[in-house]
């Protein structure tokens, strides 16, 4: 990548991987959890599950969407370990006692981890299950402890760093919705059915950022032509929540994505649309790069 320094990433499945400008990173700063696809030895799923399970809740190829940041001075802390095996944007205690023997969640956990998405999922996106077998609680906290925990610290660090450096820091995190989500069907096969709205912001409803910082996202991506929906169904996970606190000097905004805009999901691989949408979101990056957060 022209422009940019990639970390050196020694282990075949480290976590994360974490990009970084050659020069001054700025106050932004964006994060792709769920864009990994990588399984551990030790996942153990049940026996003949399909890789369309698996890949499911997967944010496929988002990371490279955004993959020009770097060059406008944003650092990327990007997943790689599927979230089928672990869910990064999820707090660490959302654990499922349906799936975790000797859980010490008392009651029955949010309603993410009552239908089976807890911070270690029970379920694929699709909604297929994932395991035959209980987890032991030893065999979490190690996913917890290799996974979340650097990954997250990885995170806190470059917020830390920008907010130093400029005063405030700016997480975006970027993740990709199933069309269906949308409001629409996608795009597979040779039709171009409607579908539905192409991005949705999620600022808490207005508590994890300016609404400065709202309004300009929006107005970018409305500048593509693109459809903008507000906080529903995706109002912002954990990274959103523990990084949303304007007055502490830290913001926090969740985008979620359209695969319709650049993905065949019924293949899954890059559609027609891809390179269109990457270049759009070049665009809105370079614009976001060059605004003064600080004022």
């Amino acid at each position: 990548m022209a422009g940019a320094m990639i970390s050196s990433v020694s282990d075949p499945l480290a976590p994360y991987s974490l990009t970084l400008p050659v020069g001054e990173a700025g106050p932004l700063v964006f994060a792709s959890p769920h864009s990994g696809g990588l399984l551990p030895d030790d996942f153990g799923p049940v026996a003949g599950l399909s890789p369309a399970s698996l890949r499911s809740a997967e944010d496929a190829l988002v990371d490279r969407l955004i993959a020009s940041a770097p060059e406008a001075g944003i650092p990327v802390v990007a997943g790689r370990i599927s979230r089928a095996y672990l869910d990064l944007n999820r707090a660490p205690d959302e654990l499922d006692p349906v799936l975790i023997q000797d859980c010490p969640v008392v009651g029955p956990g949010s309603a993410k981890v009552q239908a089976g998405f807890g911070v270690i999922a029970r379920r694929a996106g699709d909604g297929a299950s994932l395991y035959d077998r209980r987890l032991g609680m030893a065999e979490a906290e190690a996913r917890l402890a290799h996974v979340h925990t650097p990954y997250h610290a990885a995170l806190g660090e470059r917020m830390e760093s920008a907010r130093e450096a400029h005063g405030v820091a700016i997480l975006m995190d970027w993740h990709s919705m199933p069309s269906r989500a949308a409001g629409g069907r996608g795009r597979g096969g040779g039709g171009r059915p409607a579908r539905g709205v192409d991005v949705v912001l999620g600022d808490r409803h207005g508590s994890s950022c300016s609404a400065r910082l709202t309004r300009r996202l929006r107005a970018l991506f409305e500048g593509q032509g693109w459809m903008v929906g507000m906080n529903q169904p995706y109002a912002g996970g954990y990274s959103t929540q523990i990084w949303g606190r304007p007055e502490a000097g830290f913001q926090a905004i969740q985008i979620e994505l359209n695969r319709a805009l650049y993905f065949d999901e019924t293949l899954l691989e890059p559609s027609a649309d891809y390179e269109r949408t990457r270049t759009a979101l070049a665009r809105i990056i370079a614009s976001l790069a060059a605004e003064d957060w600080r004022l």
